[in-house]
């Protein structure tokens, strides 16, 4: 119970620090759809960047009193021989696109890297159990509104109504690969 509660106080304040929610009181001059919206993109963009290409679905949506998160879990095996060059992958596309690195875990059970973008959204790799990613957007603080599911079909099964999410199914000849 006790290690449970350090988990979600870190979570906590991680999720503050990263998702620019405290941008001095200020809300972003967007709603919650929208911030979704960039989300979503923020998101086509670094799974779009990883070659060869991963096999993702969503994860849940959430949303605060004034910030929304979206989240796609990559259900392509990563070998434990390719965590490396896959955050690295998307180390280097999140510096080229401006992001500025906020932290990084260089832990071999749960290597991440924490970003924020130019404009305020936390951006998250978490590499969990069995290889599996999972990126996270969070958005700054902005106006409330109704969040719909996003429209982007996933590049594999749609995953509809399962949670959680079943652990990495999918071989890739390059990123389930394991050291020869």
């Amino acid at each position: 119970m006790r290690r449970q509660f350090r988990i979600t106080a870190c979570g906590i304040i991680l999720w503050v620090l990263l998702s620019g929610c405290l941008n001095n009181g200020k809300k972003m001059d967007m709603n919650m759809q929208e911030a979704a919206t960039r989300a979503d993109g923020l998101l086509d963009a670094v799974l779009g960047a990883i070659d060869p290409q991963v096999q993702w679905a969503h994860g849940p949506t959430t949303t605060g009193s004034c910030d929304v998160s979206r989240r796609r879990t990559v259900m392509t095996i990563v070998s434990a021989e390719r965590r490396g060059s896959f955050l690295g992958v998307v180390d280097r596309y999140w510096r080229k696109s401006g992001y500025r690195i906020k932290a990084i875990n260089n832990s071999t059970k749960v290597p991440a890297i924490y970003a924020q973008t130019k404009d305020g959204f936390g951006v998250s790799l978490v590499i969990g159990g069995k290889g599996q990613a999972f990126f996270e957007v969070d958005s700054p603080c902005v106006e409330e509104s109704e969040v719909a599911e996003s429209t982007t079909p996933p590049n594999g099964p749609a995953y509809e109504d399962v949670y959680p999410l079943p652990r990495p199914n999918v071989h890739s000849d390059f990123w389930s690969a394991a050291a020869s």
